[in-house]
């Protein structure tokens, strides 16, 4: 290899972590003569691809940001004044640099070993107090995906509250049509599954009567309009008929809250919360709603506890909620939520306050108010009668118009009536206003625009609709506005979460590897970040170069002939993909295929993703070394061959194996009539060396949050595109906003026609970066650390499940059920294991009483020892259990894991020394992360739910 070609390679080398000489040794020890020989010997050889992958050559980190800078140029920066739930925000500096641009923000994991995320668990209930002050509803949950599902799942709870005992459901659900059309079209797509007749129409001529479930309201409306829904929720709620309202946050701090409008849900998004546009992505969404449905409230609740040591401690509430223990029985299949962008959105409140929030929505309101009085002096009819931020007015020529404006490159709404919307905004000034008059009054060659003139005056807000509640009256909101007590703020939050700044987290199924800092830098560019996801396409042609390559990389690694980029998380891809199949089969005759097949080992969200889509269910057994049992799999396809729709497989296993038959599974589901779909968590063990299109699936969903590099964000962001076979292309997802619609598109699963689109630009990165040869390396790499650790611990542990020739795909299972005996849980392993300064791997899935260990490709040879070293150490302090040198109840695994609280408390009375608890080996006195609190009292949080901050008096006790 000439220095040239070592150059744009270089990237490969930073992204995996054994070196060469470490590679010589790992292979000894798993016994294989080659990195190529152990592939040969893991991967079934007729699955194996031939040739390298058809993506584009590797570029150095250099090259790969100089070719993105130019990309990026193609993107033409606008001021938006679009509105539709997208609003240009400011994002201070702090957060910027603290958080957003933070691994030790971006790169946690999903915080389901609370005493090791106390930082994210205090700022996503920050998060849940700001959204239920604001909304005036008590209970919220920690973010959903974007606000069109958010409103998708809140008409499923609303359907979920109904009187199970009726002897005819009901089924209808009343939209009013000043709803957002790109919610509008989520809504059509959500409902039909579910068997739910959706009537919009005018909530003004709306008479609600026991045959409906649930009601939505826009507010403020679709037209930017401000209208009191009192009168609608008092006959609802006399009907025992529950209320959503989509609203605005930032708006809420002017108008009357939801709840004190009768609403008994409200979701919305808090993107104005100083979160980029992104081109729609990502920002989170919330959904609140009253104590009657707290058991039905989808994602994840924090919730506040107590440790061990009778400390106050936050955990996630109401886990059983978790799809991989409800599956079928599931009201949601949401995994992934918004986590970063969420915490992101807290801190924004944190640092302006209450009176700064106020102060932002004032003058965006003012302006509003100046610039309606001002068209109004100049004969323009303003439409809106009240309002916070959006005017709707006439013009004479639309098209003029538009054209006038989009030279003037500005953004604004046009309606189909030929009205043209404005939506003020936080980065909205006077002189601003000044060019948007200009712009109208040219429109209809007018004279120039005098000065704008402001004034105090806000009668665009009706006084029966102006707040008059108090809201973010906790400290932590009235705290921290000079930048030194925000810096100080977010380092203390972050001080008390383990990420991948500290530690490997060896989660199985997962996928924690390297988010690299050139693949993220981009995202704060201001042409990728500040683009409306409604622009002209012509204003994004970075963005459509970029999102064409990608798919066109996307198909290559999978062999499919089409993607998708819309679903915004796995299990949102889960359910895209199979109402592709819903749509394809309906389309050739087939509709009455509704039965899925799912292996017992499944991720729980495969379930549940069939079953929102209206599918049935039936569960295939695995034999004893974690294969699909074929003879039941036949048996069960056979037997429902008229009706099955198809299969979810997850390939490797969710038991770490390739299975050898599945080309075998495929031709089964084929022969049957059904389709094959792959979940594609695990495609870590695939890239570039074998493909889901190779083993004979029709789609599969990619986690690019797994696979492809985007940072789990301590919980999301994530991205589950989709790849298909040519036969379901058609139909992949549509948008309300795709001009022109394509004939056999399924409706939008995601508010945005890409959603979350400026973290496509990571695994866009990953794949140029990598190119062919670095994606069939890294996951060669995978699957050599995965079985270099196996080889280490498989003296010490018993290890489920292998492949023919003893070697595991890109995971491996240790079975700590033998423990039992002696009192020893997988839970007591899990918290043990912080106390070595290590997340915990995947605790009791797919087997209960397992953990499930991941390495990824991304972790050197180092931290692999030092991993395997705390769990061998874990074993010897089994065996004292075991033996009666330690004792049974008091021990360090049950006590773990330990504080520096405990540590520096005088009395001790363990039998054990504090040096024992607290640095067992040698290498944790350089290099210690202290758990927060010490273990969560799980049952106490649940029978006394708490998801909003605690009066200060609380703290002091």
């Amino acid at each position: 290899m000439n220095l040239f070609e070592q150059q744009d390679q270089e990237f490969t080398g930073r992204h995996i972590g054994p070196g060469a000489a470490d590679t010589k040794v790992m292979l000894q020890v798993i016994g294989a003569e080659s990195l190529e020989g152990l592939v040969d010997k893991t991967i079934p050889p007729d699955i194996r691809m031939s040739g390298k992958l058809e993506t584009p050559p590797p570029v150095s980190e250099y090259q790969y940001l100089e070719g993105l800078r130019k990309l990026a140029a193609k993107n033409k920066i606008c001021k938006n004044y679009i509105g539709m739930g997208y609003h240009p925000a400011i994002l201070p500096p702090v957060i910027r640099r603290n958080v957003f641009e933070n691994p030790g923000w971006y790169t946690p994991y999903t915080p389901y070993q609370a005493e090791i995320a106390q930082g994210r668990l205090e700022c996503l209930l920050t998060f849940q107090t700001l959204v239920s002050d604001l909304t005036g509803l008590p209970l919220a949950n920690a973010s959903l995906l974007d606000e069109g599902t958010a409103a998708a799942e809140a008409m499923h709870m609303c359907l979920g509250s109904v009187d199970k005992e009726k002897s005819q459901p009901t089924r209808k659900f009343f939209v009013d049509e000043q709803i957002f059309p790109q919610t509008r079209d989520i809504l059509i797509g959500r409902a039909g599954p579910s068997g739910i007749e959706l009537v919009f129409g005018d909530f003004r001529n709306f008479q609600p009567d026991e045959g409906y479930f649930g009601i939505l309201l826009q507010y403020p409306d679709d037209h930017g309009e401000v209208r009191d829904y009192r009168v609608l929720t008092g006959l609802a709620h006399h009907k025992h008929i529950p209320v959503v309202m989509a609203t605005d946050l930032l708006a809420l701090t002017l108008l009357t809250p939801p709840g004190e409008l009768g609403a008994d849900l409200a979701v919305g998004s808090a993107q104005r919360f100083g979160i980029p546009l992104g081109y729609g992505g990502p920002h989170a969404a919330f959904l609140a709603a009253s104590e009657q449905f707290k058991r039905f409230i989808p994602g994840r609740i924090i919730g506040v506890s107590e440790d061990a040591g009778g400390r106050r401690a936050l955990r996630m509430a109401l886990q059983t909620r978790e799809q991989h223990i409800r599956r079928e029985k599931a009201t949601s299949n949401i995994c992934t939520a918004q986590a970063l962008l969420a915490n992101m959105s807290a801190l924004y409140a944190v640092y302006h306050g209450p009176d700064g929030l106020k102060n932002i929505a004032l003058r965006i309101s003012l302006l509003a108010r100046g610039l309606a009085k001002a068209l109004e002096s100049r004969g323009f009819r303003q439409l809106n009668n009240g309002y916070f931020d959006t005017l709707r007015v006439e013009v004479s020529s639309p098209d003029h118009f538009r054209s006038l404006a989009e030279r003037e490159r500005l953004n604004f709404r046009y309606f189909p009536d030929g009205t043209v919307g404005v939506s003020v905004n936080e980065t909205t000034t006077r002189a601003d206003i000044d060019q948007i008059m200009s712009v109208f009054l040219n429109s209809q060659e007018e004279k120039a625009a005098d000065k704008f003139f402001l004034d105090s005056s806000l009668d665009n807000i009706p006084a029966s609709l102006t707040r008059k509640s108090p809201y973010l009256l906790h400290p932590v909101f009235n705290s921290h506005h000079s930048e030194t007590r925000m810096m100080r703020y977010i380092r203390h939050l972050e001080s008390r979460d383990l990420a991948l700044n500290t530690s490997m987290i060896p989660l199985g199924s997962c996928t924690m590897k390297l988010n690299s800092t050139t693949e993220l830098i981009p995202l704060g560019w201001p042409e990728w970040a500040d683009i409306h996801p409604f622009v002209p396409p012509q204003q994004a042609e970075g963005y459509q170069q970029m999102l064409q390559e990608l798919d066109q990389m996307l198909q290559a690694i999978t062999g499919f002939a089409a993607c998708s980029l819309q679903p915004n998380s796995g299990a949102q891809g889960e359910y895209t993909g199979l109402m592709v199949i819903k749509a394809y089969l309906r389309d050739i005759g087939e509709v009455q295929r509704n039965i899925v097949l799912i292996p017992v080992s499944a991720h729980g969200t495969n379930p549940a993703s069939a079953v929102m889509a209206g599918m049935q269910v039936i569960t295939v057994n695995c034999d004893d070394a974690g294969n699909i049992d074929l003879n039941d799999l036949e048996s069960k396809a056979r037997a429902n061959a008229p009706s099955l729709a198809a299969l979810m497989v997850t390939y490797p296993s969710t038991h770490g194996v390739f299975e050898v038959r599945i080309k075998e599974i495929c031709q089964i589901i084929h022969a049957n009539g059904g389709q094959v779909y792959m979940d594609g968590a695990n495609l870590n063990a695939q890239v570039g060396l074998t493909s889901p299109a190779l083993t004979g699936a029709d789609v599969c969903h990619l986690n690019l949050h797994k696979t492809f590099a985007i940072p789990h964000g301590g919980g999301g962001p994530g991205m589950g595109p989709i790849g298909v076979a040519a036969h379901l292309a058609a139909y992949l997802p549509g948008h309300p906003q795709e001009k022109p619609a394509r004939e056999k598109a399924i409706h939008a699963v995601a508010a945005a026609p890409f959603s979350s689109a400026s973290i496509l630009l990571i695994s866009y990165g990953y794949i140029r970066l990598l190119g062919p040869e670095g994606l069939r390396l890294a996951t060669a790499y995978a699957i050599l650390n995965a079985n270099y650790m196996k080889a280490l611990l498989a003296p010490h542990f018993q290890i489920l499940f292998a492949g023919a020739h003893g070697f595991c795909a890109h995971e491996f299972i240790l079975d700590l059920r033998p423990f039992r005996s002696c009192g020893v849980e997988a839970e007591d392993v899990a918290k043990r294991l912080m106390d070595y300064s290590f997340h915990a791997p995947t605790l009791s899935f797919p087997v209960p009483g397992t953990l499930m260990i991941e390495p990824t490709e991304s972790e050197d040879k180092a931290e692999l020892d030092r991993f395997c070293q705390a769990l061998i150490a874990i074993r010897a302090e089994i065996a004292d259990i075991e033996s009666g040198k330690s004792d049974r109840k008091d021990n360090p695994l049950h006590n773990a894991p330990h504080t520096q609280a405990d540590l520096m408390a005088n009395d001790w009375s363990h039998p054990y020394s504090r040096q024992q608890a607290a640095f067992p080996l040698d290498f944790l006195w350089e290099h210690k992360f202290w758990p927060a609190v010490g273990r969560l009292n799980n049952t106490l949080g649940d029978r006394n739910l708490v998801c909003t901050c605690e009066p200060t008096s609380s703290y002091a006790d």
